[in-house]
């Protein structure tokens, strides 16, 4: 018998701002949080809004009790056991059951399960817990055991085992925080935050004679692809029976075993079959997702049902590649799926929200369901989160979505204490158990960007010692990562283990770009390269990079709040919602502006202009990086995760969707850079000095560089066709095609040769024309598989002609765009609620036409934007 405990009601301990002392509020949903609760009793302003954040900093530091009151009924009693089961408690508190303590919480990571019986009584028992403040426990921890060093966030947060994000992040909640970058770049600031407390999972009642306690299912694929199917499951020692069925997709039994004596305390089975008998699980746009599902039940001697667990598992084979390149250094960081190489596209997932208690199930399917549409196939779960609610996982594998998960720990020099090492251990225990069976978990990293902490602090840090106790130096978590985590995950899963995020290994500091994964920032922070460079700041597995654009303009008024003397881009409020460090000289540095303080006045104008440089900064890196994924022993980038897919708040932030799910322009270039097929070009300038002796004389060359992607598992036969383009000329043409093949899951170069119509400069003052090369790749049928336009950059250069005109032919929900000129970064827009639309960030050609859909358009007006429109 096993039931949620739902009527709760909460306090402020000793009385304050929050309640008066006594006085106990009835909250509004269970589970649920403090701040929480005040918002929807309008006893706090929301945060989320204008400045309020600062007018709630009291709530994190103040000490709360949740309390209920449950009915046991006689035959509740009679059970042999009587449990109080906590899935999640955040963070530090004291749990009494009819004034009896029974538990004492330190982890929001792990779960909790008491026995009650000993206190229980027949009618109404009572359950309080007593909330002490995560951050004024966390600053006495640090006092006693030293402050360490640490990128956000306040300094205690290292000896706490909560969520690292709610100290403070420069995406978050939180002033003046700095991100993590490169070692010349970081600063170490003192910050406040919404630090949630709170019951933030399930409570349950659960009485019964026996249970499962455990069960370990896993399926091992060959390279032949057969499968040995193994089950583990424990439970106590008693008479009765244990049964195990693998239930097909379907539903229909595929294999059992019954009868099997409970005395032992635990049973094992196992299984073997050929390739082919059982359906393999595949990443999204590579195969299907059949998901098995496992049902373990253990009976009493009579066969009346004591317990049942049930798990889905899906079947597939998973290799991290790490092998010699041809013709490059290094190693390659490729993930394998069924013998299949997977090139990896897609994002970095923080906490969907400041208050966890208000993701629904429905919103984590609306996220994720994004990224598929987004034709992206991987997720990494980062460090200074959550380990993800249960549904996030199902949805992924439901999705083919693969997830890369950190342990939770994130820019700090963590501790290694006894005490430390003892709530840790659990808490890897706990969460590897928790997620191992779901086949979209395909490696766990032990942390965020902790040893790029060590290097650039100079730590105790020798990559070529794996023998000493690493809790004698000054970088004590190395035993996290490399003694502690590493057991846990191979004693209980099949899961690969990542020693963190970046890792290089071999010997190898994190920012080597030949070996493991690589945080690449030297865009945004570190040397602040151009995007057109990211081809020569690739790494192995970019597993973290990204650029900062405004969210959606209805966002931005979100924040406001009404306050229209404060919509323009450098104002007090929307300063507060971008926690980014140097954040209005990075984005103005890319800007195309000319009218300079209109365009600082203008808050619709500067959103627009912040979103397209993203969204071609962003595609670039994709486009570039895709193009290094050149077939078997070639893959010279096996993968990209964008920093970040979503917030936690309304913000501006390097997210490519805001927190109300608009996708912001970066979200439809890089769908399209991670279509089937694709088509890439780049532009160099070629300098050559005929005579060494000399600087004055040589020649200046643009090289047009083209190549075509395929990630299918088939060779596709295409033509390229190329259009070349004078911005500024009426009649100036260049067209030629030529029939291509793309190979199977590779890029394929396809042409070289000089940028038609460029003439050869011999002087840094020859103004390059501005030519624009338009790309299609065209299938048997006629389809346009791919198309792509490469423009001169920096765009700022670019005098665009006044005379460009682009129509928009409307018929229902589908938009027809056609141009007389070449058009960059087409963004379109209506007055009022918002419209689901198939593309943005679109460029055009003439004589190419190109459609999108508007789902919600409902006959409004069009408003268009494109770079040079005149209101920038």
């Amino acid at each position: 018998m096993n039931r949620l405990l739902q009527d709760w009601s909460f306090t402020q301990i000793g009385g304050g701002e929050g309640t008066k002392d006594g006085e106990w509020l009835q909250v509004s949903q269970f589970p649920t949080t403090v701040h929480v609760e005040l918002l929807n009793l309008k006893k706090i302003p929301d945060p989320f809004l204008a400045l309020h954040e600062w007018d709630v900093q009291w709530v994190g530091e103040s000490r709360w009790a949740f309390k209920t009151q449950f009915s046991v009924a006689d035959d509740e009693m009679k059970y042999s056991n009587a449990d109080l089961v906590f899935e999640g408690i955040d963070t530090f508190s004291s749990v009494l059951l009819n004034g009896n303590e029974i538990l004492k919480t330190n982890n929001q990571f792990v779960s909790y399960r008491v026995s009650a019986k000993p206190h229980l009584k027949v009618g109404e028992n009572e359950l309080v817990l007593n909330f002490d403040s995560a951050f004024s426990v966390g600053r006495g921890i640090e006092k006693k055991h030293g402050k360490l060093t640490l990128w956000n966030g306040d300094s205690s947060r290292l000896h706490v085992r909560k969520t690292q994000y709610h100290y403070g992040w420069d995406w978050g909640t939180v002033l003046n925080v700095f991100f993590p970058g490169f070692s010349s770049l970081f600063v170490k600031i003192m910050t406040s935050s919404f630090r949630e407390q709170g019951l933030w999972k399930p409570v349950s009642f659960h009485c019964y004679e026996n249970r499962v306690v455990d069960l370990d299912v896993r399926a091992q694929v060959s390279e032949s692809l057969d499968v040995k199917l193994t089950a583990k499951f424990s439970y106590a020692k008693q008479k009765g029976y244990a049964s195990f069925i693998l239930k097909r997709p379907d539903g229909s039994e595929e294999v059992s075993a019954s009868k099997m004596p409970t005395d032992y305390g635990g049973s094992d089975v196992s299984f073997t079959f050929h390739p082919g008998q059982l359906q393999l699980w595949y990443p999204v746009n590579y195969g299907e997702q059949p998901l098995y599902t496992v049902e373990v039940q253990i009976t009493d001697l009579e066969g009346n049902v004591l317990d049942t667990r049930t798990q889905k598992i899906g079947v597939r084979r998973v290799r991290i590649v790490q092998e010699k390149l041809e013709n490059q250094d290094g190693l390659s960081f490729v993930f394998e799926v069924n013998n299949v190489r997977i090139f990896c596209g897609g994002s970095n997932w923080i906490p969907a929200d400041s208050f966890l208690t208000t993701v629904t199930p429905e919103r984590y399917r609306a996220w994720l369901e994004l990224l598929v549409n987004g034709n992206q196939n991987m997720i990494r779960v980062w460090g200074g989160g959550i380990y993800e609610a249960d549904v996030f996982y199902d949805v992924c594998d439901e999705l083919g979505i693969l997830v890369w998960q950190d342990f939770m720990f994130a820019c700090g020099q963590y501790p290694a204490y006894d005490s430390f090492l003892d709530t840790v251990q659990t808490e890897a225990e706990q969460n590897v158990k928790r997620l191992r069976h779901h086949p979209s978990v395909v490696i766990f990293a032990g942390n965020n960007e902790d040893y790029q902490i060590a290097e650039s602090m100079n730590l105790e840090l020798d990559y070529s010692d794996e023998k000493s106790d690493y809790r004698e130096t000054n970088f004590p978590a190395r035993h996290i990562y490399e003694r502690l985590l590493p057991a846990v995950v191979e004693e209980l899963s099949d899961i690969f283990y990542h020693r963190g995020s970046p890792y290089s290994g071999q010997g190898k500091v994190t920012t080597d770009r030949a070996y493991g994964d690589l945080h690449q920032w030297n865009v945004w922070h570190g040397t602040q390269e151009p995007w057109h460079n990211w081809d020569i700041l690739a790494g192995r597995f970019v597993s973290e990079f990204g650029m900062q654009g405004f969210p959606n303009i209805r966002t931005v008024d979100y924040w406001l709040d009404g306050d229209k003397s404060e919509r323009y881009p450098q104002s007090r409020i929307n300063n507060n919602h971008n926690k980014a460090t140097g954040f209005e000289r990075r984005l103005e540095a890319t800007l195309p502006r000319r009218k300079l303080q209109a365009f600082l006045r203008n808050g619709k104008v500067y959103v627009y202009y912040t979103q397209i440089m993203q969204a071609e900064t962003l595609a670039a890196a994709y486009r570039l990086w895709r193009r290094n994924w050149a077939g078997k022993g070639r893959e010279y980038t096996a993968g990209a995760l964008v920093w970040q897919i979503n917030d936690c708040w309304p913000v501006t932030s390097w997210a490519i969707v805001d927190y109300f799910l608009r996708p912001k322009p970066a979200y439809f270039t890089i769908a399209r850079e991670l279509r089937p097929y694709t088509v890439g070009m780049t532009r160099k300038d070629k300098q050559v000095f005929p005579n060494d002796l000399s600087s004055a004389q040589f020649t200046i060359e643009t090289i047009l560089e083209i190549w075509g992607t395929n990630s299918t598992l088939v060779d596709k036969k295409a033509t390229l066709e190329v259009t070349s383009f004078d911005l500024h000329s009426d009649c100036w043409r260049d067209k030629w095609s030529k029939e291509i093949l793309l190979k199977a899951n590779s890029s394929t170069e396809v042409h070289k040769g000089t940028l038609p119509g460029q003439p050869i400069r011999t002087k840094n003052s020859q103004i390059p024309k501005t030519i624009i090369v338009s790309a299609r790749l065209i299938d048997e049928n006629g389809e346009v598989l791919a198309r792509y336009s490469n423009w001169p950059e920096p765009f700022k250069f670019i005098n665009f002609p006044a005379d460009t005109e682009v129509k928009a032919s409307v018929d229902g929900e589908s938009i027809t765009l056609s141009t007389n000129r070449p058009v960059k970064g087409i963004v379109l827009d209506v007055e009022g609620p918002d419209v689901k639309w198939s593309d943005q960030g679109i460029d055009l050609v003439p004589e190419d036409p190109q459609t999108i859909k508007a789902i919600g358009l409902n006959g409004r007006e069009l408003k268009l934007r494109y770079l040079g429109d005149g209101t920038a």
